[in-house]
């Protein structure tokens, strides 16, 4: 019997905003695989297998999930927010790929909410126009594609987000993305730090790039600076929809 799997997003943490079509295909899971704290989302219950594992394995955890899809299990991998920005279904594809045994495994990718689209709610519109998602970990690319991509973005006046903008693995690297965009943007445009979004420790610190700090990030916050049209209105953040 041939199995399936389902690549689903579990949003940026309120357990309200996972979709229902993630609720139902949980609900028919025989396993889920994912990183600790996301499985850990997921209740127990009898007939469904989890397993957690480390977050730099994506690729054993991907062809864990297929191996068990042949054998007749219906598999959810689990990532918070949408599985396709910076997530497990890429990582998915890319063993398919490598492993084209796998190419009739039936996959269905179910998208979530994201901690880039739930943080620009919370502050306003910040993202109302023409904006880019970055991913500053140099992880899987090289320290200089993060920096040319940073500046031509700013160069081109497009609305960013920034995903895991500080760890204690590369403290520094967000400082100097600060230097790069206050080169190439001034000190005024406004920058937005969203931490923990729709959780309890949620905090929201909008400021201007000329008084960010690279203190103002860590990997739970998600960083959205505005392009030079956008700005205050009251406690709220917007871009305007039109550009000059």
């Amino acid at each position: 019997m041939s199995g399936w799997i389902a690549v689903a997003g579990l949003g940026p943490g309120d357990d309200r905003m996972v979709t229902p079509q993630v609720t139902d295909v949980l609900a028919q899971a025989t396993d889920v695989i994912g990183y600790i704290p996301y499985v850990a989302r997921v209740a127990p219950r009898k007939g469904l297998s989890l397993h957690p594992s480390d977050n730099r394995v994506e690729l054993d955890r991907a062809l864990h999930a297929l191996q068990l899809a042949t054998e007749g299990a219906r598999v959810v991998i689990v990532s918070s927010g949408d599985p396709g920005v910076f997530a497990m279904a890429s990582a998915l594809f890319e063993a398919v790929e490598a492993h084209p045994e796998f190419a009739q495994t039936q996959i269905n990718v179910l998208p979530g909410i994201t901690a880039m689209l739930a943080a620009a709610a919370r502050a306003g519109a910040p993202l109302g126009h023409d904006f880019c998602a970055i991913n500053l970990s140099d992880n899987l690319k090289p320290w200089e594609t993060v920096e040319r991509r940073l500046r031509l973005a700013a160069q081109a006046d497009f609305a960013m987000a920034f995903y895991n903008p500080r760890s204690r693995s590369r403290p520094h690297q967000f400082g100097r993305t600060l230097e790069i965009l206050r080169q190439e943007q001034g000190p005024d445009v406004l920058i937005t730090f969203a931490r923990a979004v729709s959780t309890p420790d949620e905090v929201l610190n909008t400021v201007t790039l000329g008084e960010a700090t690279p203190e103002m990030a860590d990997m739970r916050t998600v960083v959205l600076v505005g392009n030079s049209a956008t700005r205050r209105v009251g406690r709220y953040v917007y871009t305007p929809r039109s550009a000059s």
